[in-house]
């Protein structure tokens, strides 16, 4: 009986980015802004590769299912963000934050198994380019792609119960635009040592691994970089990396300050300046990075808009 009347919370109440109602407009103005940027950017290039027969790679494939993860990843997030700019009651249900919580985390998970596949992958086509075809072949690519988004929705799901089994009694605002870990375990109003345990012991298997994995791929990648006799060779190994690890450094850098730093579990203004930044900047640069710094998908998206491949 005492932990139904704890539970007993229906609905939440998330105050959003800023309180000053003369801010409200402006920006949602500009995280509108930024959600066109992220979709037309990221679904840009997921079609660039669908139609050009030269990026039917397993590099470009990868890099394609990076970018839907990131459209899925956003859309969690910005439509009922932009709802709650223009609204005077901020409220979200019970069942949707749950909704909410889970899928934000299982496709920031996928994230970070992603980024670490596609490590893996520069990693092989490097040290032995000669044997890649057959290293990377179609069904190996297959299941290293689909292993992200398997892991995403499991260990999510564990993170997920663990959190809504905290009581949260008659305190049902929220410090954030989303429903977040952090967030919640500063809410609750028991004990949440069991759930930051889970969070950390999580942590290791989808944060500190990936990016554990990431270092040792490109440890190898620089050593078999240096081997290569020509400078010519060398700069076209690194300008092959160059567009991922400089995503890599952007996402986890982020994600690692919020989950593993413990000032994320008493600044509620700390969390929403750091998730600000992995929800919106970081996906809305990734499609930039690939096509800026990447001469084949710059040759792609000149073909797709009629303009000759060469200038």
């Amino acid at each position: 009986m005492e932990s139904r009347n704890l539970t007993s919370v229906t609905e939440f109440i998330l105050l959003g980015l800023s309180s000053r109602p003369e801010l409200q407009v402006h920006l949602f103005l500009l995280f509108f802004i930024f959600y066109l940027v992220i979709l037309m950017g990221n679904l840009l290039i997921v079609l660039l590769i669908l139609r050009d027969s030269r990026l039917h790679t397993p590099m470009y494939f990868f890099l394609t299912n990076l970018s839907s993860i990131e459209v899925c990843f956003t859309s969690c997030v910005f439509p009922q963000m932009l709802v709650h700019l223009l609204a005077e009651r901020k409220s979200i249900s019970y069942f949707r934050c749950v909704i909410q919580f889970y899928t934000f985390l299982s496709f920031g998970i996928a994230e970070c198994y992603i980024l670490s596949v596609m490590a893996y992958d520069r990693y092989v086509a490097i040290r032995d380019p000669l044997r890649y075809s057959v290293t990377m072949n179609w069904g190996i690519c297959g299941m290293l792609a689909a292993a992200p988004w398997l892991g995403g929705f499991m260990f999510s799901a564990i993170d997920t119960v663990t959190t809504f089994q905290l009581s949260f009694c008659h305190n049902n605002v929220i410090n954030h635009f989303v429903c977040e870990m952090p967030a919640l375990l500063h809410l609750s109003c028991t004990d949440t040592t069991h759930a930051e345990l889970v969070m950390h012991v999580l942590c290791i298997f989808t944060l500190l691994s990936p990016i554990t994995f990431i270092i040792l791929s490109y440890t190898h990648i620089i050593i078999a970089v240096l081997r290569i006799r020509s400078a010519q060779g060398r700069r076209k190994a690194f300008s092959t990396c160059s567009s991922h690890l400089l995503v890599v450094t952007l996402f986890f850098g982020t994600i690692m300050s919020l989950y593993l730093n413990s000032k994320s579990l008493s600044s509620s203004e700390f969390n929403k300046i750091v998730s600000v930044f992995y929800v919106a900047f970081t996906p809305a640069l990734n499609p930039l990075i690939y096509s800026l710094r990447n001469k084949e998908v710059k040759m792609a998206l000149r073909k797709f808009w009629g303009k000759p491949e060469s200038s």
